[in-house]
């Protein structure tokens, strides 16, 4: 089989596995920008809703880049095919069926030192380097990850706002977690990572080690948020209040969940859904407590 011959089997294969036609890959990869739309957000601080803004008072904002048509379809599938399929570790729970910023939080339930800190521009900051290299080591020919790449990135970077980038990032980051992984474990540290947001905490303190962990984040290539760096015995991780003993929301969650009570039994209750899901986390706990005492096995 000559290279050619090679190829055209490939370009059936990949189609095969997102169930379009090989010519559709092979136009899409080369119309590219012209199945994405695009738009300019303000970036808004989480807790008080207030627009985030530069020193000068510039407002910082985000380039939203959600595909459309067919690639939209096809990224769908990329999703569903090929990355869903690959099974994330515990640490990962951004982007995650099961998981979110709940549970991220929950995860340092306890722990009496925080750390957090945030990836600047994370998708940006991700090439399509780094995207065809994961494709090749997921083990798929020059080819497919040569494609795969095309029909996720655009402009030299990953694209904030479409199906498939929240899953590259992530499985582009594990080579970091895995050296975050190893100094935490070192130092009896637990750490997650929630699409941009990292989060470190422990029983005893380890502020001398902080450094070392933003370090290893721009030794890789990605940049540090230092306004959303900090080191702290209580602070919110990944919008949520973390204590010993339970968690919570921030007041101001609280407060719109409040104002929510006045409204028709009819209307919807974002807030204060939202903040039943987080409370219940803790009666899980209680309940799970009881039910292990009554087995013997907790005394």
């Amino acid at each position: 089989m000559n290279s050619l011959q090679y190829k055209k089997r490939q370009l059936q294969l990949l189609a095969s596995i997102l169930r379009c036609s090989p010519a559709e890959i092979e136009f899409m990869c080369e119309h590219i920008e012209s199945y994405y739309r695009k738009w300019v957000e303000q970036k808004k601080d989480k807790i008080t809703g207030n627009v985030k803004t530069y020193p000068d008072g510039t407002p910082k904002t985000r380039v939203i880049r959600p595909s459309s048509g067919r690639l939209k379809e096809i990224q769908r599938s990329i999703r569903l095919n090929i990355l869903s399929k690959i099974l994330l570790p515990e640490v990962i729970q951004g982007g995650v069926k099961g998981k979110s910023n709940i549970s991220n939080a929950k995860q340092h339930q306890g722990k009496k030192y925080q750390f957090v800190t945030d990836l600047q521009d994370f998708f940006p900051s991700v090439t399509p380097k780094q995207i065809n290299c994961l494709f090749l080591n997921l083990g798929y020919s020059h080819y497919i990850a040569y494609w795969l790449t095309k029909l996720t990135s655009l402009e030299f970077q990953l694209p904030q706002g479409t199906s498939t980038s929240t899953a590259i990032a992530n499985l582009v980051f594990w080579k970091t977690d895995q050296k975050l992984l190893a100094l935490c474990l070192q130092y009896d540290i637990r750490y997650t990572h929630f699409v941009d947001d990292l989060s470190f905490s422990s029983s005893r303190d380890f502020r001398e080690i902080t450094v070392q962990f933003l370090d290893i984040v721009r030794s890789d290539g990605f940049k540090i948020s230092y306004r959303k760096t900090a080191y702290s015995g209580k602070q919110t991780l990944t919008g949520i209040r973390v204590f010993n003993n339970y968690i919570d929301a921030p007041d101001k969650i609280k407060q719109k969940a409040k104002q929510e009570q006045t409204l028709p039994v009819e209307a919807p209750r974002p807030y204060s859904n939202y903040l039943n899901r987080i409370r219940m986390t803790n009666k899980r706990a209680i309940i799970d407590a009881k039910s292990w005492s009554k087995s013997g096995q907790l005394s």
